[in-house]
C-alpha cells in the first residue's frame, strides 16, 4: 500500500480532524484514493455505536442531535455527527442548514460534525454517508449520530446503517394513526415525540401507544415512546437512557450480530452495483454506439433485452 495512504489512515485513526475531513471529502468526490483509504481503515471499524435520527422536516431533528451530542460529551464520550442535507440543485453540495444549528460544538475537539449531500439519493442517504461512518468509526468515535434529510417514507434506508434508529414525530404535523402504518414508522427502535409541550401531544401519544400495542416485538424489544422538548433540553436524558437500554438489550443477544450481517450483505451488494454501473457508464459514454442500439430498439430490430445483453458484454471485466 502506498505510504501516503498508510500515513493518512494513521492520521484518521489518531482522530486528526483535518485528516478525517479530507477523507470524507475524498469519499464524497469519489477520488481514486478514497477506496484504498477505506480498505486500510475497515479492519479498525466496528466499535462505534451508530444512532440514526429520522423523521419529517421540521420535527426538530437537528436540535435533538445537538442535545444528544452534548449529553454524550458530558459523559466523556466522543461523538461524530453526519447531518445529511438536501443537495443543492445548482452545485450538488449540501445546504449546510443542520451544521449551522450545531455551531455550539465547533470548539469541542471531542465532536466532529460534517454535513453531507444526498446527491439525489431517494433514500435520503448517499453511499458516501455509509462510507463516512466507517471513517468516524475508525477515528475512534464512541457514537456516530446520523441525521437524515427528512423526506418522509423514503428514509427507511437508515435502518441498514444504524445500530439504533430514532423516529422523531411532532404532534399536529399530520402524524396521525393512518401515517403510523407507513413504512418509515416500522423502522423505529425508539419513537421520539418532540415538541411535546403542544396541546395535542397527549392525544397523539395515546394514539401512538395504541398502535404499538398491536405491533409484535422484534427480538424481544418493544419500541418505547419518549417525550422531549429539544429546544429546552427536556427529556433528552430519558432518550439517552433508552438508547443505552436498547444498546444493552442487543449486546446480550444475537440481534446486533444479525443486523451487522445484514448490513455487510447490503454493503457488498451496493459495491457490486456501483462497479456494474461504473462499467455501464463507460459503455454509455460511447454515444454513437449507444444511440445506434437505441435506434435499433426503436425500430423493433432488437428487443431491449438483447440491447441490454450487448451493453453488458461490451462492459467487459472491471
Amino acid at each position: 500500500m502506498p505510504a501516503p495512504i498508510t500515513d493518512w489512515a494513521s492520521q484518521v485513526r489518531s482522530g486528526d480532524p483535518r485528516a478525517i475531513s479530507r477523507a470524507i471529502s475524498a469519499i464524497e468526490d469519489a477520488s481514486p484514493e478514497s477506496e484504498p483509504l477505506l480498505r486500510a481503515l475497515f479492519p479498525h471499524t466496528g466499535r462505534a455505536y451508530r444512532v440514526g435520527i429520522t423523521g419529517a422536516p421540521g420535527a426538530g431533528k437537528s436540535t435533538l442531535v445537538d442535545r444528544l451530542a452534548a449529553r454524550h460529551r458530558a459523559a466523556g464520550k466522543s461523538v461524530g455527527i453526519l447531518a445529511v442535507d438536501p443537495s443543492s440543485p445548482f452545485t450538488g453540495g449540501a445546504i449546510l442548514g443542520d451544521r449551522v444549528r450545531m455551531q455550539g460544538h465547533a470548539t469541542d475537539a471531542g465532536i466532529f460534525i460534517r454535513s453531507m449531500a444526498t446527491r439525489g439519493h431517494l433514500g435520503g442517504l448517499a453511499q458516501a454517508a455509509a462510507d463516512a461512518t466507517l471513517v468516524l468509526d475508525a477515528a475512534g468515535k464512541d457514537f456516530v449520530l446520523i441525521e437524515t434529510v427528512g423526506v418522509g417514507q423514503g428514509e427507511v434506508e437508515i435502518v441498514r446503517l444504524a445500530d439504533c434508529t430514532l423516529v422523531v414525530l411532532v404532534p399536529g404535523m399530520g402524524d396521525d394513526v393512518q401515517s403510523l402504518k407507513a413504512g418509515v414508522m416500522e423502522i423505529a427502535d425508539i419513537f421520539v415525540l418532540n415538541k411535546s409541550d403542544r396541546e395535542d401531544a397527549a392525544r397523539f401519544e395515546q394514539q401512538l401507544r395504541s398502535v404499538l400495542q398491536l405491533a409484535p416485538e422484534r427480538d424481544g424489544w418493544k419500541p418505547p415512546v419518549v417525550r422531549t422538548i429539544a429546544t429546552e433540553n427536556h427529556g433528552v436524558g430519558d432518550l439517552a437512557a433508552e438508547i443505552a437500554r436498547f444498546q444493552a438489550h442487543f449486546a446480550q443477544r444475537e440481534g446486533r450480530e444479525a443486523r451487522e450481517f445484514e448490513r455487510c450483505k447490503q454493503r457488498i451488494l451496493r459495491q457490486v452495483e456501483a462497479r456494474i454501473l461504473g462499467r455501464l457508464a463507460r459503455v454509455a459514454a460511447d454515444g454513437a454506439r449507444f444511440d445506434a442500439l437505441v435506434r435499433e430498439v426503436a425500430a423493433r430490430q432488437k428487443s431491449p433485452y438483447e440491447a441490454a445483453d450487448e451493453i453488458l458484454r461490451d462492459a467487459g471485466p472491471a
